[in-house]
């Protein structure tokens, strides 16, 4: 079993707040962490699955329940199935603003975001689990090669499945039970064949710009449509709509954002690409394997740090710039390469945003300077040096 980083957050969290929410995507693990700080906690913590009857019935009177276990943690899966928990949860939190009160699990539906933000709003902090990464592969299974993980995806079913045809079964049946239970489920109602196109079509719009004309026109609907299909991928944690950097250059920007199937392993299902020697052959390979470096960054990603990316429409671009303040930014771009080469566009593009430090990251070898202010270097290490670097 791996043991995710987030663990040791949300429990540091918990400290200090009366409510945490961990938010996901279906099956990246919230429940196994939620059940492992249960058990840390013995009797000190109630676990309540929301999408079990029984559970349920026990909050026919919430307020009269939660009450009764005012000093123990309660944890609420698949909250948003129950909607109307979160004022009860405000008026027992204003009564006690004791922390660590209250572990709020979802699979991040647009009411829940905006219902706890609003009614919770100063008790409540949220907290992203992302599916496995790279870091903690290595952490708690070293001898799993990070490819498996590129190959496979970070849900730990898939990753950890016995062969890759588990594996891959175990894809196909995540993508077909989140259209068609899942998403409505949440509320969302769009016919999952639709969606399915949908986001089978985004796939092979893998890391490029967002363009919903284009999507309009196949789907023969309106430009707002199409927005409210990517809008729900983004908002279950399945799709990542990394937005440019806008700064006041006299220069063409390109505006929309770009998207990326969020999960390596989904992408490949979506793509129907069986395996690594598959998707070396595949046009996707190089845009599969920038997406799998971006969410590898992005997960990892110290507080207080903008993501963005950053391209003219003469064709300057970066693949990531990190922003903590406008002196401290550095400009990142991802090469599927042994050897690396530095043109002309990256140093135009890292003058343009002002940023002093450039990295090419590539997926192994030594580090190694390209010029003055860009170095190559490989993820791993990219990714455990990140922290110091912005």
């Amino acid at each position: 079993m791996l043991r995710r980083r987030g663990q040791a957050t949300v429990q540091e969290l918990l400290q200090d707040f009366p409510a945490v929410a961990l938010l996901g995507s279906r099956q990246v693990g919230k429940t196994t962490l939620a059940k492992d700080i249960v058990g840390d906690l013995g009797d000190g913590a109630v676990y309540l699955d929301l999408e079990l009857p029984s559970d349920l019935a026990r909050l026919g009177d919430a307020e009269a329940y939660l009450g009764r276990h005012a000093k123990r943690l309660v944890v609420l899966d698949e909250v948003q199935r129950r909607p109307d928990l979160f004022p009860i949860l405000r008026g027992l939190i204003d009564r006690d603003r004791r922390p660590g009160r209250y572990l709020i699990l979802g699979s991040a539906s647009p009411d829940l975001l905006h219902q706890s933000a609003e009614t919770l709003a100063g008790r409540i902090v949220f907290v992203e689990l992302t599916p496995v990464t790279a870091v903690e592969l290595a952490q708690n299974a070293p001898k799993i090669p990070w490819r498996r993980l590129w190959e496979r995806g970070g849900y730990p079913d898939s990753l950890l499945a016995r062969t890759l045809a588990l594996s891959a079964t175990w894809r196909d049946a995540f993508v077909r039970t989140y259209l068609e239970r899942d998403l409505p489920a949440l509320g969302i109602r769009v016919p999952g064949t639709q969606l399915r196109r949908f986001w089978q079509m985004l796939a092979h719009w893998h890391g490029e710009v967002w363009n919903a004309s284009a999507f309009a026109r196949n789907f023969d609907v309106s430009a707002p449509t199409v927005r409210h299909y990517l809008d729900i991928l983004s908002d279950t944690f399945v799709v990542r709509q990394l937005q440019p950097l806008h700064t006041n250059l006299k220069k063409r920007l390109v505006k929309a954002p770009k998207v990326y199937v969020r999960d390596a392993g989904l992408l490949h299902t979506l793509l129907g690409i069986e395996d690594l020697e598959a998707l070396h052959g595949h046009p996707k390979l190089g845009a599969s394997f920038e997406g799998f470096v971006v969410e590898q960054i992005l997960a990892t990603l110290p507080e207080g740090v903008d993501a963005t990316f950053y391209r003219t429409h003469t064709g300057d671009e970066l693949d990531l710039v990190l922003t903590r303040s406008v002196r401290r930014r550095i400009a990142i771009e991802i090469k599927l390469s042994s050897a690396p080469t530095l043109g002309a566009g990256m140093p135009r593009a890292m003058q343009d945003v002002g940023a002093s430090r450039g990295f090419v990251v590539v997926p192994d070898g030594e580090r190694f300077p390209l010029s003055k202010t860009v170095e190559a270097i490989a993820l791993g290490e990219f990714v455990d040096a990140l922290a110091g670097l912005v």
